[in-house]
Protein backbone atom coordinates (compact mmCIF):
# COMPACT_ATOMS: atom_id res chain seq x y z
CA UNK A 1 0.00 0.00 0.00
CA UNK A 2 1.27 3.28 -0.80
CA UNK A 3 1.17 5.98 1.72
CA UNK A 4 -1.51 8.11 1.67
CA UNK A 5 -1.88 12.15 3.05
CA UNK A 6 -4.35 13.68 3.55
CA UNK A 7 -3.99 16.77 2.05
CA UNK A 8 -5.54 20.04 3.47
CA UNK A 9 -5.44 21.82 0.08
CA UNK A 10 -7.45 19.34 -1.89
CA UNK A 11 -9.48 18.48 1.16
CA UNK A 12 -8.88 14.66 0.27
CA UNK A 13 -6.38 11.58 0.72
CA UNK A 14 -3.56 11.39 -2.00
CA UNK A 15 -0.93 9.06 -2.55
CA UNK A 16 2.64 10.68 -1.65
CA UNK A 17 3.95 11.25 -4.71
CA UNK A 18 7.36 12.99 -4.10
CA UNK A 19 8.54 15.68 -5.97
CA UNK A 20 11.81 14.14 -6.98
CA UNK A 21 11.41 10.90 -6.32
CA UNK A 22 13.15 9.40 -3.26
CA UNK A 23 13.32 12.83 -2.09
CA UNK A 24 11.52 14.64 0.56
CA UNK A 25 11.69 18.19 1.57
CA UNK A 26 9.36 19.44 4.20
CA UNK A 27 8.85 22.38 6.05
CA UNK A 28 7.33 23.07 9.60
CA UNK A 29 6.04 26.58 11.00
CA UNK A 30 9.06 26.94 14.60
CA UNK A 31 8.28 29.16 17.25
CA UNK A 32 7.69 32.69 17.77
CA UNK A 33 10.58 32.32 20.39
CA UNK A 34 9.24 35.74 23.10
CA UNK A 35 8.11 33.69 26.14
CA UNK A 36 9.26 29.90 27.01
CA UNK A 37 7.39 27.08 24.81
CA UNK A 38 4.44 25.34 26.15
CA UNK A 39 2.83 21.87 25.48
CA UNK A 40 1.41 23.21 22.60
CA UNK A 41 4.32 23.85 20.96
CA UNK A 42 5.68 20.48 21.08
CA UNK A 43 3.00 19.11 19.46
CA UNK A 44 4.13 19.97 15.73
CA UNK A 45 7.49 18.93 16.26
CA UNK A 46 6.71 15.42 17.78
CA UNK A 47 4.14 14.90 15.10
CA UNK A 48 6.72 15.81 12.30
CA UNK A 49 9.53 14.30 13.50
CA UNK A 50 7.30 11.04 13.61
CA UNK A 51 6.49 11.25 9.99
CA UNK A 52 9.93 11.70 9.03
CA UNK A 53 10.51 8.66 10.75
CA UNK A 54 8.52 6.85 9.08
CA UNK A 55 9.61 8.44 5.42
CA UNK A 56 12.69 7.25 6.06
CA UNK A 57 11.10 3.85 7.09
CA UNK A 58 9.61 3.38 3.62
CA UNK A 59 13.06 4.63 2.03
CA UNK A 60 13.17 8.22 1.92
CA UNK A 61 15.53 11.00 2.38
CA UNK A 62 14.15 13.68 4.36
CA UNK A 63 15.22 17.06 4.89
CA UNK A 64 13.04 18.56 7.52
CA UNK A 65 13.47 22.86 8.07
CA UNK A 66 11.41 24.23 11.26
CA UNK A 67 12.30 27.77 11.32
CA UNK A 68 12.57 30.71 14.51
CA UNK A 69 10.69 33.80 14.54
CA UNK A 70 13.12 35.94 15.78
CA UNK A 71 11.81 39.56 14.29
CA UNK A 72 8.54 40.33 15.51
CA UNK A 73 6.07 43.04 17.56
CA UNK A 74 5.72 40.38 20.14
CA UNK A 75 9.79 39.82 20.77
CA UNK A 76 10.09 43.74 20.84
CA UNK A 77 7.31 44.53 23.86
CA UNK A 78 8.71 41.70 25.65
CA UNK A 79 12.22 42.38 25.36
CA UNK A 80 11.86 45.84 26.40
CA UNK A 81 9.45 44.73 29.75
CA UNK A 82 11.97 42.33 29.88
CA UNK A 83 15.24 45.31 29.85
CA UNK A 84 16.68 42.90 27.78
CA UNK A 85 17.54 43.01 23.11
CA UNK A 86 15.64 41.44 21.15
CA UNK A 87 18.16 38.94 20.26
CA UNK A 88 19.16 38.05 23.93
CA UNK A 89 15.19 37.22 24.27
CA UNK A 90 14.90 35.18 21.16
CA UNK A 91 18.37 33.42 21.94
CA UNK A 92 17.34 31.89 25.10
CA UNK A 93 13.81 31.21 24.92
CA UNK A 94 15.29 29.57 21.39
CA UNK A 95 17.62 27.53 22.95
CA UNK A 96 15.17 26.38 25.72
CA UNK A 97 12.97 25.22 23.17
CA UNK A 98 15.98 22.75 21.57
CA UNK A 99 16.79 21.54 25.15
CA UNK A 100 12.82 20.21 25.30
CA UNK A 101 12.62 19.25 21.89
CA UNK A 102 15.95 16.83 22.97
CA UNK A 103 14.27 15.51 26.01
CA UNK A 104 11.51 14.86 23.51
CA UNK A 105 13.52 12.96 21.08
CA UNK A 106 12.67 15.19 18.73
CA UNK A 107 16.04 14.80 16.92
CA UNK A 108 15.24 14.62 13.43
CA UNK A 109 15.32 18.33 12.38
CA UNK A 110 17.80 19.36 9.53
CA UNK A 111 17.85 22.92 9.79
CA UNK A 112 16.68 25.54 11.94
CA UNK A 113 16.92 29.02 10.19
CA UNK A 114 16.17 32.63 12.01
CA UNK A 115 14.15 34.90 10.26
CA UNK A 116 17.00 37.75 11.23
CA UNK A 117 19.32 35.60 8.91
CA UNK A 118 16.66 35.93 5.56
CA UNK A 119 16.68 39.09 5.16
CA UNK A 120 18.24 39.34 1.75
CA UNK A 121 15.98 36.35 0.59
CA UNK A 122 12.90 38.38 2.23
CA UNK A 123 13.48 41.24 0.21
CA UNK A 124 14.30 39.60 -3.02
CA UNK A 125 10.85 38.27 -2.64
CA UNK A 126 9.05 41.45 -2.19
CA UNK A 127 11.10 42.78 -5.30
CA UNK A 128 9.88 40.24 -7.48
CA UNK A 129 6.22 40.86 -6.08
CA UNK A 130 6.37 44.44 -6.56
CA UNK A 131 8.17 44.07 -10.00
CA UNK A 132 4.93 41.46 -11.32
CA UNK A 133 2.13 44.53 -9.96
CA UNK A 134 1.40 41.81 -7.01
CA UNK A 135 2.45 44.40 -4.40
CA UNK A 136 2.94 48.10 -3.74
CA UNK A 137 4.80 50.35 -0.84
CA UNK A 138 3.27 52.41 1.24
CA UNK A 139 5.46 55.37 3.06
CA UNK A 140 7.76 52.57 3.78
CA UNK A 141 5.14 50.02 4.05
CA UNK A 142 4.94 47.32 1.62
CA UNK A 143 1.96 45.30 1.04
CA UNK A 144 1.06 42.30 -0.84
CA UNK A 145 -2.58 42.91 -3.27
CA UNK A 146 -4.62 39.88 -2.65
CA UNK A 147 -6.75 40.65 -5.47
CA UNK A 148 -3.68 40.22 -8.10
CA UNK A 149 -3.96 36.48 -7.00
CA UNK A 150 -6.98 34.43 -8.69
CA UNK A 151 -6.84 31.50 -6.56
CA UNK A 152 -6.04 33.30 -3.19
CA UNK A 153 -8.33 31.93 -0.51
CA UNK A 154 -7.54 27.99 -1.89
CA UNK A 155 -6.31 26.32 1.27
CA UNK A 156 -8.74 28.19 3.43
CA UNK A 157 -12.00 28.75 0.71
CA UNK A 158 -12.03 32.22 1.59
CA UNK A 159 -11.94 34.78 -0.60
CA UNK A 160 -10.69 38.09 -1.02
CA UNK A 161 -14.34 39.58 -0.80
CA UNK A 162 -14.95 38.06 2.01
CA UNK A 163 -11.73 39.66 3.98
CA UNK A 164 -13.70 43.10 4.17
CA UNK A 165 -16.56 41.36 6.76
CA UNK A 166 -16.54 43.52 9.60
CA UNK A 167 -14.77 46.38 7.98
CA UNK A 168 -16.94 50.08 7.28
CA UNK A 169 -17.66 50.20 3.65
CA UNK A 170 -14.95 52.09 1.75
CA UNK A 171 -12.35 52.15 4.94
CA UNK A 172 -8.60 51.50 4.28
CA UNK A 173 -6.39 51.30 7.06
CA UNK A 174 -2.10 52.30 6.39
CA UNK A 175 -2.87 52.99 2.71
CA UNK A 176 -3.71 49.57 1.79
CA UNK A 177 -5.93 49.40 -1.22
CA UNK A 178 -8.02 46.45 0.02
CA UNK A 179 -8.52 45.54 3.81
CA UNK A 180 -7.32 42.18 3.40
CA UNK A 181 -3.85 43.31 1.95
CA UNK A 182 -1.26 41.90 4.39
CA UNK A 183 2.24 43.47 5.19
CA UNK A 184 5.62 41.95 2.88
CA UNK A 185 7.96 44.05 4.88
CA UNK A 186 7.13 47.07 7.45
CA UNK A 187 8.91 50.52 8.18
CA UNK A 188 10.16 51.50 11.05
CA UNK A 189 9.13 53.12 14.28
CA UNK A 190 10.95 55.22 15.94
CA UNK A 191 10.95 53.62 19.00
CA UNK A 192 12.42 50.41 17.33
CA UNK A 193 15.59 48.87 18.69
CA UNK A 194 18.11 49.46 16.23
CA UNK A 195 18.86 45.62 15.58
CA UNK A 196 15.57 45.13 14.02
CA UNK A 197 16.17 47.79 11.41
CA UNK A 198 17.15 46.56 8.28
CA UNK A 199 18.16 48.20 5.34
CA UNK A 200 15.97 47.87 2.15
CA UNK A 201 14.94 49.13 -1.11
CA UNK A 202 12.06 51.35 0.84
CA UNK A 203 13.77 52.43 3.64
CA UNK A 204 14.67 50.85 6.86
CA UNK A 205 12.07 48.26 8.37
CA UNK A 206 11.75 44.30 9.28
CA UNK A 207 9.95 41.82 7.62
CA UNK A 208 6.17 40.95 8.12
CA UNK A 209 5.30 37.34 9.42
CA UNK A 210 4.05 35.72 6.29
CA UNK A 211 7.06 36.36 4.23
CA UNK A 212 9.46 35.06 6.51
CA UNK A 213 8.29 31.64 5.94
CA UNK A 214 8.16 31.90 2.28
CA UNK A 215 11.88 33.02 2.08
CA UNK A 216 13.59 30.49 4.49
CA UNK A 217 11.15 27.51 3.37
CA UNK A 218 12.30 28.25 -0.50
CA UNK A 219 15.96 29.02 0.24
CA UNK A 220 16.65 25.39 1.88
CA UNK A 221 13.73 23.79 0.39
CA UNK A 222 13.64 25.36 -3.22
CA UNK A 223 10.40 25.62 -4.97
CA UNK A 224 8.28 23.82 -5.08
CA UNK A 225 8.72 21.14 -2.72
CA UNK A 226 6.88 18.45 -0.64
CA UNK A 227 5.39 18.96 2.62
CA UNK A 228 4.35 22.13 4.68
CA UNK A 229 2.83 21.37 7.90
CA UNK A 230 1.76 23.70 11.30
CA UNK A 231 -1.03 23.79 13.35
CA UNK A 232 -4.46 24.22 12.06
CA UNK A 233 -4.55 28.00 13.39
CA UNK A 234 -2.43 28.51 10.77
CA UNK A 235 -4.27 27.68 7.93
CA UNK A 236 -5.66 31.13 7.59
CA UNK A 237 -4.43 33.59 7.53
CA UNK A 238 -0.14 32.71 7.80
CA UNK A 239 -0.42 29.38 5.37
CA UNK A 240 -3.12 31.18 3.03
CA UNK A 241 -0.81 34.20 2.72
CA UNK A 242 2.52 32.06 2.06
CA UNK A 243 1.22 30.54 -0.74
CA UNK A 244 -0.14 33.42 -1.90
CA UNK A 245 3.09 35.31 -2.23
CA UNK A 246 4.99 32.71 -2.90
CA UNK A 247 3.30 31.32 -5.97
CA UNK A 248 3.07 35.03 -7.55
CA UNK A 249 6.58 35.50 -6.79
CA UNK A 250 7.78 32.39 -8.12
CA UNK A 251 5.10 31.63 -10.97
CA UNK A 252 5.03 28.10 -9.65
CA UNK A 253 3.60 25.68 -6.98
CA UNK A 254 4.66 26.62 -3.25
CA UNK A 255 4.05 23.02 -1.89
CA UNK A 256 2.57 20.27 -2.65
CA UNK A 257 0.98 18.67 0.26
CA UNK A 258 -0.65 20.73 3.21
CA UNK A 259 -0.65 18.40 6.68
CA UNK A 260 -2.34 20.45 10.04
CA UNK A 261 -1.93 19.13 13.48
CA UNK A 262 -4.97 19.57 15.48
CA UNK A 263 -4.35 22.02 18.31
CA UNK A 264 -3.85 21.30 21.94
CA UNK A 265 -6.89 21.92 24.20
CA UNK A 266 -7.40 22.53 28.34
CA UNK A 267 -10.97 21.40 29.15
CA UNK A 268 -11.45 21.60 25.50
CA UNK A 269 -9.80 24.97 25.28
CA UNK A 270 -7.43 25.67 22.49
CA UNK A 271 -4.25 26.72 24.58
CA UNK A 272 -3.61 30.58 23.75
CA UNK A 273 -1.23 32.63 25.05
CA UNK A 274 -3.27 35.84 24.40
CA UNK A 275 -6.22 34.36 26.84
CA UNK A 276 -5.94 35.88 29.87
CA UNK A 277 -7.87 33.34 31.74
CA UNK A 278 -4.96 30.73 30.76
CA UNK A 279 -1.74 32.33 32.07
CA UNK A 280 -1.90 30.51 35.07
CA UNK A 281 -2.39 27.15 33.38
CA UNK A 282 0.31 28.77 31.07
CA UNK A 283 3.17 28.97 33.61
CA UNK A 284 2.32 25.33 34.78
CA UNK A 285 2.02 24.00 30.96
CA UNK A 286 5.35 25.36 29.87
CA UNK A 287 7.58 22.62 28.70
CA UNK A 288 10.28 22.67 31.31
CA UNK A 289 7.79 22.37 34.03
CA UNK A 290 5.79 19.27 32.08
CA UNK A 291 9.31 17.75 32.10
CA UNK A 292 9.80 18.05 35.38
CA UNK A 293 6.17 16.41 35.98
CA UNK A 294 6.34 13.89 33.18
CA UNK A 295 8.65 11.71 31.31
CA UNK A 296 9.79 12.71 27.77
CA UNK A 297 8.53 9.12 26.97
CA UNK A 298 5.24 9.67 28.19
CA UNK A 299 4.84 13.54 26.89
CA UNK A 300 5.54 11.94 23.48
CA UNK A 301 3.30 8.71 23.65
CA UNK A 302 0.57 10.81 24.84
CA UNK A 303 0.77 12.90 21.74
CA UNK A 304 1.02 10.17 19.12
CA UNK A 305 -2.27 8.53 21.21
CA UNK A 306 -3.89 10.70 19.01
CA UNK A 307 -4.51 10.76 15.25
CA UNK A 308 -2.57 14.06 14.18
CA UNK A 309 -5.58 15.94 12.75
CA UNK A 310 -7.41 15.41 15.90
CA UNK A 311 -7.53 17.85 18.98
CA UNK A 312 -4.90 16.87 21.51
CA UNK A 313 -7.11 17.12 24.98
CA UNK A 314 -4.59 17.45 28.01
CA UNK A 315 -5.39 16.82 31.74
CA UNK A 316 -4.19 14.91 34.71
CA UNK A 317 -6.70 12.62 33.95
CA UNK A 318 -5.05 12.06 30.61
CA UNK A 319 -2.09 11.42 30.93
CA UNK A 320 -2.63 9.14 34.04
CA UNK A 321 -4.12 7.26 31.59
CA UNK A 322 -1.32 7.20 29.10
CA UNK A 323 0.86 6.24 31.84
CA UNK A 324 -1.10 3.05 32.72
CA UNK A 325 -0.96 2.73 28.69
CA UNK A 326 2.84 2.87 28.52
CA UNK A 327 3.27 0.87 31.57
CA UNK A 328 1.95 -2.26 29.82
CA UNK A 329 4.50 -2.19 28.01
CA UNK A 330 7.20 -1.66 29.97
CA UNK A 331 5.66 -4.23 32.14
CA UNK A 332 6.02 -6.82 28.72
CA UNK A 333 9.49 -5.95 28.43
CA UNK A 334 10.43 -6.71 31.90
CA UNK A 335 8.28 -10.42 31.21
CA UNK A 336 10.29 -10.77 27.99
CA UNK A 337 13.64 -10.30 29.96
CA UNK A 338 13.07 -12.46 32.97
CA UNK A 339 12.17 -15.47 30.95
CA UNK A 340 14.89 -14.89 28.76
CA UNK A 341 17.56 -13.23 30.88
CA UNK A 342 18.09 -10.76 28.36
CA UNK A 343 16.55 -7.33 28.28
CA UNK A 344 14.65 -6.93 24.37
CA UNK A 345 16.23 -3.52 24.17
CA UNK A 346 19.45 -5.02 24.02
CA UNK A 347 18.64 -7.71 21.53
CA UNK A 348 18.98 -6.11 18.15
CA UNK A 349 15.90 -6.38 15.33
CA UNK A 350 16.13 -8.55 12.77
CA UNK A 351 13.51 -8.34 10.23
CA UNK A 352 14.15 -12.06 9.00
CA UNK A 353 12.44 -13.20 12.37
CA UNK A 354 11.47 -16.65 11.97
CA UNK A 355 15.12 -17.43 10.51
CA UNK A 356 16.15 -20.48 11.76
CA UNK A 357 14.02 -21.66 14.07
CA UNK A 358 13.06 -24.63 13.82
CA UNK A 359 10.04 -25.36 16.39
CA UNK A 360 7.10 -25.17 14.42
CA UNK A 361 5.06 -23.37 17.16
CA UNK A 362 7.53 -20.85 17.77
CA UNK A 363 7.82 -20.62 13.77
CA UNK A 364 3.77 -19.84 13.55
CA UNK A 365 4.36 -17.62 16.03
CA UNK A 366 6.66 -15.41 14.26
CA UNK A 367 4.65 -15.67 11.50
CA UNK A 368 1.60 -14.17 12.75
CA UNK A 369 3.89 -11.42 14.75
CA UNK A 370 4.75 -10.25 11.03
CA UNK A 371 1.13 -9.96 10.40
CA UNK A 372 1.00 -7.57 13.03
CA UNK A 373 3.68 -5.91 11.90
CA UNK A 374 1.59 -5.33 7.99
CA UNK A 375 -1.10 -4.08 10.80
CA UNK A 376 1.07 -1.35 12.23
CA UNK A 377 2.70 -0.34 8.76
CA UNK A 378 -0.92 -0.01 6.99
CA UNK A 379 -1.94 2.15 9.62
CA UNK A 380 0.89 4.35 9.49
CA UNK A 381 0.42 4.15 5.42
CA UNK A 382 -2.68 5.74 6.10
CA UNK A 383 -2.37 9.60 6.67
CA UNK A 384 0.44 8.45 9.59
CA UNK A 385 -1.93 7.88 11.60
CA UNK A 386 0.12 6.92 14.52
CA UNK A 387 -3.33 6.49 17.17
CA UNK A 388 -3.77 3.21 14.60
CA UNK A 389 0.06 2.33 14.88
CA UNK A 390 -0.01 2.12 18.70
CA UNK A 391 -3.01 0.43 18.41
CA UNK A 392 -1.29 -2.40 16.60
CA UNK A 393 1.41 -2.22 19.31
CA UNK A 394 -0.98 -3.18 22.07
CA UNK A 395 -2.65 -5.71 19.87
CA UNK A 396 0.99 -7.34 18.83
CA UNK A 397 2.03 -7.01 22.49
CA UNK A 398 -1.56 -9.37 23.87
CA UNK A 399 -0.71 -11.45 21.50
CA UNK A 400 3.13 -12.35 22.68
CA UNK A 401 1.67 -12.45 26.03
CA UNK A 402 -0.96 -14.80 25.69
CA UNK A 403 1.99 -16.86 23.41
CA UNK A 404 4.27 -17.02 26.56
CA UNK A 405 1.25 -17.93 29.05
CA UNK A 406 0.25 -20.90 26.06
CA UNK A 407 3.94 -22.22 26.61
CA UNK A 408 4.26 -21.76 30.30
CA UNK A 409 7.34 -20.05 29.61
CA UNK A 410 7.51 -18.07 32.88
CA UNK A 411 6.89 -21.06 34.66
CA UNK A 412 9.82 -23.30 32.84
CA UNK A 413 12.87 -23.65 34.74
CA UNK A 414 14.71 -23.73 30.97
CA UNK A 415 13.26 -21.97 28.24
CA UNK A 416 13.77 -24.24 24.74
CA UNK A 417 16.43 -22.18 22.23
CA UNK A 418 13.68 -21.74 19.77
CA UNK A 419 11.16 -20.43 22.22
CA UNK A 420 13.37 -17.84 23.93
CA UNK A 421 14.69 -17.36 20.44
CA UNK A 422 11.29 -16.45 19.17
CA UNK A 423 10.01 -14.43 21.88
CA UNK A 424 13.08 -11.78 21.73
CA UNK A 425 12.60 -11.61 18.18
CA UNK A 426 8.73 -10.52 18.88
CA UNK A 427 9.72 -8.33 21.61
CA UNK A 428 12.58 -6.71 19.19
CA UNK A 429 9.69 -6.01 16.71
CA UNK A 430 7.92 -3.81 19.39
CA UNK A 431 10.84 -1.74 20.11
CA UNK A 432 11.84 -1.49 16.74
CA UNK A 433 8.01 -0.48 15.31
CA UNK A 434 7.68 1.89 18.43
CA UNK A 435 11.40 3.96 17.61
CA UNK A 436 9.72 4.61 14.54
CA UNK A 437 7.51 6.65 16.36
CA UNK A 438 9.95 7.77 18.78
CA UNK A 439 9.62 5.60 21.45
CA UNK A 440 11.63 3.14 23.61
CA UNK A 441 14.96 4.07 22.20
CA UNK A 442 16.49 3.73 26.23
CA UNK A 443 15.75 1.63 28.38
CA UNK A 444 13.19 2.79 31.10
CA UNK A 445 14.93 3.25 34.49
CA UNK A 446 14.72 0.47 37.38
CA UNK A 447 12.21 0.32 39.34
CA UNK A 448 14.96 1.12 42.59
CA UNK A 449 15.80 4.42 40.44
CA UNK A 450 12.87 5.69 39.71
CA UNK A 451 11.57 5.28 43.47
CA UNK A 452 14.93 7.61 44.14
CA UNK A 453 18.12 5.09 45.11
CA UNK A 454 19.01 1.76 46.82
CA UNK A 455 18.05 2.27 50.50
CA UNK A 456 14.70 3.33 49.54
CA UNK A 457 14.64 0.15 47.11
CA UNK A 458 15.83 -1.70 50.08
CA UNK A 459 12.94 -0.75 52.46
CA UNK A 460 10.16 -1.50 49.64
CA UNK A 461 11.94 -4.80 49.53
CA UNK A 462 11.72 -5.45 53.29
CA UNK A 463 8.33 -4.63 53.14
CA UNK A 464 7.41 -6.99 50.48
CA UNK A 465 9.15 -9.79 52.46
CA UNK A 466 6.80 -8.97 55.56
CA UNK A 467 3.55 -9.35 54.09
CA UNK A 468 4.83 -11.99 52.58
CA UNK A 469 5.37 -13.86 55.66
CA UNK A 470 2.24 -12.23 56.87
CA UNK A 471 -0.01 -13.64 54.20
CA UNK A 472 1.86 -17.32 55.03
CA UNK A 473 0.52 -16.62 58.50
CA UNK A 474 -2.65 -15.88 57.39
CA UNK A 475 -2.11 -12.19 58.68
CA UNK A 476 -3.91 -11.01 55.64
CA UNK A 477 -5.58 -7.80 56.84
CA UNK A 478 -1.86 -7.06 57.66
CA UNK A 479 -0.53 -7.94 53.94
CA UNK A 480 -3.57 -6.14 52.39
CA UNK A 481 -2.31 -2.80 54.69
CA UNK A 482 1.43 -3.15 53.49
CA UNK A 483 0.17 -3.48 50.11
CA UNK A 484 -2.47 -0.37 50.17
CA UNK A 485 0.14 1.79 51.58
CA UNK A 486 3.04 1.72 49.19
CA UNK A 487 -0.17 1.80 46.69
CA UNK A 488 -0.60 5.19 47.85
CA UNK A 489 2.96 6.27 47.42
CA UNK A 490 2.68 4.86 44.18
CA UNK A 491 4.22 1.80 44.13
CA UNK A 492 2.33 -1.07 42.33
CA UNK A 493 2.74 -4.93 43.67
CA UNK A 494 2.50 -7.97 41.33
CA UNK A 495 2.32 -10.98 42.56
CA UNK A 496 3.60 -14.14 40.54
CA UNK A 497 4.44 -18.07 40.72
CA UNK A 498 8.18 -16.67 41.69
CA UNK A 499 7.26 -14.27 44.04
CA UNK A 500 6.63 -10.66 43.88
CA UNK A 501 7.38 -7.70 41.68
CA UNK A 502 7.11 -4.28 42.23
CA UNK A 503 7.32 -0.90 39.97
CA UNK A 504 6.66 2.51 40.12
CA UNK A 505 3.19 3.67 38.80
Amino acid sequence: MAIQVYNTLTRRKEPFEAVQPGKVGMYVCGPTVYKPSHLGHAVGPIIFDTIKRYLQYRGYQVRWVVNVTDVDDKLIVESANQKTTVFELAERVTADYLANLKKLNVVGIDDLPRASECIPEIIEIVQRLIDRGAAYPVDGDVYFDIIKDEDYGKLSNRKPEEQASGTREGLVLGGKRNPGDFALWKASKPDDPDEVKFDSPWGKGRPGWHIECSAMSSKYLGQPFDIHGGGMDLIFPHHENEIAQSETARGCQFAKYWMHNGLTRINTKKISKSDPEMQDLLRRLTLSALLNEYSPELIRFFVLQTHYRRPIDFSNDAMESSNKALSTFYRFFERVERITGTSPYDVPFKPEGAAGIADPVAGAFLKTVAEYKLRYEEAMDDDFNTAGGIAALFELVTFINRFADEQQLEASKGVKADAAQSLQSAAGTVIFLGQLLGLFSEKPPKAEESLGGELTAKLVELLIDVRNKARKAKQFEIGDHIRTQLAAMGVKLEDRPDGTIWRME
